[in-house]
């Protein structure tokens, strides 16, 4: 898939925006507080309904303005074009429309436009509380697979209203064992599809995050990703066997969870342990392992994701060579120029950060410079 031009109308520095980018490399300089990241958080929008930076929409609107307008045009792998448009006026809401057509549930966007983002935030991913990672193996699987997305849309909706009725529990204003019941079985049915495929899902994730590794890193350190949920791993043969152990647990923990109103057992609780080596990234790498396990990440994220559509994704990767040393700094400009990867948008203060691993002479190529919410002709 590739973007051909992006329109911004009052979305955060930009007051009026048009820009078109180059099939492979687009370099986007400029000093801080330009609007580079907010072109990279304007596509993130077209592609998922959302930011990647903020989870208020309001906070995307341009100060003054009432109401933020985004289009993009897209061509995807069999040559088919697209338009997105995402409008959004507070007090209204969130409008998004492909081909003019208005989607019923915004929910409908996400895989159509697979994207993968590499933004600084992303040192939480394996640093950070296990949401996190959660929200990124979430985010990996949901692109790729439409239907895990819908289970896990379906379960968050049920977890909500069997929390709801726990609370009402805890605070004796409720004591409905059927209707819990029900949103026991519910959170079952739909945990047990999410547990099942999560772990599919890591061992086939392992073989791009090996790869990717090594892309970037001499290095002979062996990353990995261990899976720790309520079923142990000789029992995640079949969604039978978790959906057994998963009552088991929920019968295990449901006076705690009467007391304590909120569910205890759940794919919401999974932890993913990212290693090198056998040694948890969070606790024992250094600043520079850290670094470069996030950038194998989304490079894995990237590779599994185009395997699993046959649609390259479009990949934003915002000051992402700012940090790095000229060697993996060279190693990600080699990847992204090569034939393995499809267009990308890399954000940098000053041109040479990309120099001299960017051939920006390349035909496919472009350099784009951002000054005051403003794009300037190409340098």
């Amino acid at each position: 898939m590739v973007l051909r031009k992006l329109t911004l109308r009052s979305f955060r520095a930009h007051s009026e925006t048009e820009v078109a980018f180059g099939e492979k490399v687009n370099a986007v300089c400029g000093p801080n507080g330009a609007g580079k990241t907010n072109l990279l958080e304007a596509i993130h929008f077209a592609c998922l309904s959302k930011s990647f930076l903020a989870t208020n929409d309001a906070y995307a609107l341009r100060r003054g303005d009432a109401f933020f307008d985004i289009t993009a045009k897209f061509v995807s792998a069999g040559n088919s074009e697209s338009t997105v448009r995402v409008a959004f006026v507070p007090g209204e809401g969130k409008r998004v429309t492909v081909n003019g057509s208005p989607l019923e549930r915004i929910a409908e966007l996400v895989g159509r436009f697979p994207v993968v983002v590499l933004s600084p935030g992303d040192h939480d991913i394996t640093s950070g509380a296990p949401d996190e990672r959660r929200r990124l193996i979430d985010n990996i699987l949901s692109q790729a697979h439409p239907v895990y997305f819908a289970d896990l849309i379906a379960y968050r909706r049920a977890l909500k209203q069997r929390n709801a009725l726990l609370r009402q529990i805890a605070a004796r204003r409720a004591s409905s064992h059927d209707q819990l019941n029900a949103w026991t079985d519910e959170c079952v049915r739909l945990g047990s599809r999410i547990v099942h495929r999560r772990d599919k899902f890591i061992l086939a994730f392992s073989v791009f995050l090996d790869d990717a590794y090594r892309t970037i890193e001499s290095v002979a350190e062996k990353p990995a990703i261990r899976y720790k949920t309520l079923v142990e791993p000789d029992e995640r043969s079949d969604e039978e066997n978790i959906a057994r152990r998963y009552r088991e647990r929920c019968v295990e923990v449901a006076d705690r969870e009467r007391e304590q109103g909120r569910t205890l057992a759940g794919p919401h609780r999974d932890e993913f342990v990212m290693t090198l080596d056998d040694l948890e990234v969070r606790r024992y790498a250094s600043q520079g392992q850290h670094r470069t396990f996030a950038l194998a990440l989304k490079l894995a994220q990237y590779f599994y994701i185009q395997a699993s559509r046959e649609e390259p994704p479009v990949f934003l990767l915002d000051d992402a060579l700012d940090n790095l040393d000229p060697a993996r700094r060279a190693a990600i400009l080699t990847v992204l120029q090569s034939d393995t990867v499809g267009q990308s948008l890399i954000t940098a203060a000053d041109v040479h950060f990309f120099a001299p691993g960017l051939d920006i002479m390349g035909r496919s190529n472009r350099l784009i410079r951002i000054d005051a919410g403003h794009v300037v002709a190409p340098l």
